[in-house]
């Protein structure tokens, strides 16, 4: 069966967008041709940052002639009826129409469509221009005197050829002749713009790959970064150095290049002093070029660098290595200067003693210098939540409250969450803004702080991903919670809920922080209580976000404090009168709190789906109440385990059918008795049933006190044998309707003691 190879040239595609747009490329085009009634055998894409390229195999020659009927409206119909069948079936007239009969309905019209297939090239020269035309580029640009037409050709940098050849291995391809913008379509490639800019002709993908290598080009992307990777390590064990390998660089120097070729730089051992990290963030934003470390050494870095280059230079590349040498000295001179600057003191100083004095910072300290300027400065967090300093307030004032509860000391999570933002006044994070964090553990051990205060300056911000992992300190957890806990609450309490796909805020990944970094430490939290305690914050602690007090009922107004929040809670909110810029309404903390309770409940949802637990599980566990996520990834555990034992399965399906009988009868709205009376019992099996139920309830809810959700799960297991007992000898609805209420109460019973842990109705089976 015949092949197709489509390749578009340009100038150079940004590394970025160069696997995206491939891949794009692959989907629109077989996309197009399925879609035409075609089909192929496989496809795969290239790029390179001058071409993408798709090479399809096994494309049949020709789209399968077509045959149907299409069905229409009665003869008798009215005429606008039959005006949309022949639109529909694409007649001109309906004399083109045929007439069936139904013995039931009549006669009908019937339009029998026939449409010959097409030559698959005819197919192909049709598909590709719009394909190009339609292409989905983050951003593009017109060039060239057609620019200033309407409608010309959009591209991400200039169009400069177009090569498409179709036909099977054994036989010479064809041309698939198009023209798009005055260029047309053919069988000539160029190879490397300096190497090789000439031109070449192609046939096939097989000879396409090997006259572009021919021709110093390494089409394949995964190829590219294997010889980068290799050469690199090679070059730098040469020089009894490690490769320090970052994938993500990797990836983006694999787009610069198609011809790779590995160097080796240098600068001088001075700027060493410069932390590691610093280091090679310098050189890999500026020079996309890698660093290197002693052969065996776990930390530092070297004075060598590794670099990749296109093209193959004359003296080896000894000027390209030495000219990246003095850009590196020169990026790398500045950051000593910012390093050597944020360890002095500030000129400012003199300003800075009221915020000194409200956090309780120690003037002579540089970080805490720094975040006394935070302060000062009156830097924006957002503008309808405050400042930063504002919110370190908030964060330190919960992070002291959670440490007792994750097992903290409070004096050190105050203390490192004041410190925890510091860093972002500092001249390195204001160059690089990715090592915020970072920068602040290392400044806080600079000044003696104690370890687990300088490592919640970094940890604070964990985890940023699914894949990160969390903090564990207990000191660094108070804080990471505090900060993400501030952040959501805030920004429900204005109304900025992430929508659809929208997330500017990252609050899906603060929620699944939270999640992560409560179950992964094993830590029991009241969310609904440490939520009112963070909305508290912004009335506060000199926060004062609001103009009026969160006001309850009972008119009275609260005060600060674990104790008085958790009471608070409990009386319901009526409103937040607030003068915030832009916010026009008024939000009942009765519906916020809950609402982002089940925002957090969505995410342990994704979470616990992504470990591999059963959904229907989860929503058996997961009540509007669950406030405590490490109970509910409890629960689920044990529900899961006692689901696999025979005794579980037997329980389940006694358990729903009551359950079902129950929920059939209330909708019926038949009577059913408040309490269980043993004296209408008429059977042995319901006296058993209840001795069970009242044995299983209490012994399952002083399990779940002690939060032993498997002790709880063996608990009722004891109610399978009297469940199938009752269902077997005793019919439900009897006659006798206090006896058939009686029995219905029971098995309301049966409901509620085993809904301490869970709703069985909502598990499958």
């Amino acid at each position: 069966m015949p092949d197709l190879l489509l390749e578009l040239r340009s100038e150079e595609i940004p590394a970025r967008m160069q696997r995206k747009a491939a891949g794009d490329l692959r989907k629109m085009l077989t996309d197009g041709l399925v879609e035409a009634g075609l089909t192929y055998e496989a496809a795969r894409e290239y790029w390179t940052p001058r071409r993408l390229a798709v090479d399809i195999r096994g494309l049949t020659a020709r789209s399968k002639d077509i045959s149907e009927e299409i069905k229409g409206p009665s003869t008798t119909a009215p005429e606008q009826a039959v005006q949309g069948f022949l639109r529909k079936a694409g007649l001109s007239s309906i004399a083109e129409a045929h007439v069936h009969s139904d013995p039931k309905k009549g006669d009908f019209y019937v339009a029998h469509i026939s449409k010959p297939g097409r030559a698959s090239e005819e197919i192909i020269a049709e598909l590709v221009p719009g394909i190009i035309r339609g292409f989905p580029w983050p951003k593009s640009m017109r060039w060239g005197p057609a620019s200033a037409k309407p409608g010309s050709l959009r591209w991400v940098r200039p169009l400069q050829s177009i090569l498409c050849t179709f036909g099977p291995e054994t036989e010479e391809p064809v041309v698939v002749d198009f023209a798009i913008d005055g260029i047309r379509s053919g069988n000539i490639t160029y190879g490397h713009r300096f190497h090789a800019p000439g031109a070449i002709m192609v046939r096939r993908f097989d000879d396409y790959v090997s006259k572009l290598e021919a021709a110093k080009v390494v089409l394949d992307a995964d190829r590219r970064k294997e010889i980068i990777l290799a050469d690199a390590r090679n070059l730098a064990f040469a020089n009894g150095l490690d490769l320090v390998e970052d994938e993500g660089l990797l990836e983006e120097v694999s787009g610069l290049v198609e011809w790779p070729v590995v160097l080796m730089g240098e600068f001088e051992e001075a700027f060493l002093a410069i932390p590691a990290e610093v280091i090679r963030l310098t050189i890999r934003a500026n020079q996309k070029c890698f660093v290197t470390r002693l052969q065996g050494a776990a930390e530092g870095l070297s004075n060598r660098f590794i670099l990749t280059a296109n093209i193959e230079a004359k003296d080896g590349g000894k000027e390209i290595a030495h000219g990246n040498g003095k850009v590196v000295r020169a990026r790398l001179s500045d950051a000593l200067y910012f390093w050597t600057t944020d360890q002095g003191d500030l000129p400012d100083l003199y300003q800075l003693a009221a915020s000194a004095e409200k956090f309780g910072l120690d003037l002579k300290k540089p970080l805490d210098q720094r975040m006394a300027r935070l302060d000062h400065l009156g830097v924006t967090f957002h503008a309808k939540l405050g400042t930063q300093g504002e919110r370190v307030e908030r964060i330190a004032r919960l992070a002291g409250e959670l440490a007792p509860i994750v097992g903290a000391d409070p004096a050190l999570a105050r203390r490192a969450a004041v410190l925890a933002k510091a860093d972002l006044t500092t001249e390195v994070v204001g160059e690089f803004p990715e090592l915020q964090g970072a920068m602040g553990r290392k400044y806080a051990l600079l000044q003696g702080e104690h370890a687990s205060v300088a490592a919640a300056a970094e940890e604070h911000y964990k985890p940023q991903g699914p894949s990160d992992r969390v903090p564990a300190d207990p000191i660094s957890v108070a804080v990471a919670l505090a900060d993400k806990l501030d952040t959501l609450i805030g920004f429900w309490a204005i109304d900025e809920k992430p929508t659809g796909s929208k997330d500017p805020f990252a609050l899906r990944r603060a929620a699944l922080g939270v999640v992560r970094i409560l179950v992964e430490n094993t830590k029991s939290l009241s969310l609904r209580h440490q939520l009112a305690n963070a909305l508290f914050g912004f009335t506060f602690n000199g926060g004062n976000r609001f103009s009026a007090m969160w006001k309850v009922e009972d008119g009275g107004e609260f005060t600060t404090g674990v104790g008085s929040s958790r009471d608070l809670l409990d009386k319901r909110f009526v409103g937040l009168h607030s003068e915030l810029a832009g916010l026009t309404h008024q939000r009942s903390a009765s519906e916020l709190i809950p609402d982002l309770l089940a925002f957090f409940h969505d995410r342990l949802k994704v979470y616990l789906r992504d470990q591999g637990a059963r959904h229907d599980l989860i929503d058996a566990v997961i009540t509007p109440q669950s406030d405590d996520l490490l109970q509910i990834v409890r629960r689920v555990e044990a529900l899961g385990s006692f689901l696999d034992t025979e005794d579980g399965r037997n329980l389940l399906a006694g358990t729903k059918r009551a359950a079902n009988i129950l929920a059939a009868e209330e909708k019926k709205k038949t009577a059913v008795a408040k309490t269980v009376e043993p004296a209408l019992f008429r059977e042995d099996a319901e006296k058993s049933l209840f001795a069970a139920v009242n044995q299983a309830e209490k012994q399952a809810g002083e399990a779940i006190q002690n939060e032993d959700f498997s002790g709880a799960l063996l608990a009722l297991s004891v109610l399978r044998e009297p469940v199938d007992s009752f269902f077997e000898h005793v019919l439900v609805n009897d006659e006798d309707e206090a006896v058939r209420a009686n029995r219905l109460a029971l098995l309301a019973r049966i409901r509620a003691a085993t809904g301490q842990v869970a709703d069985f109705s909502k598990i499958a089976g």
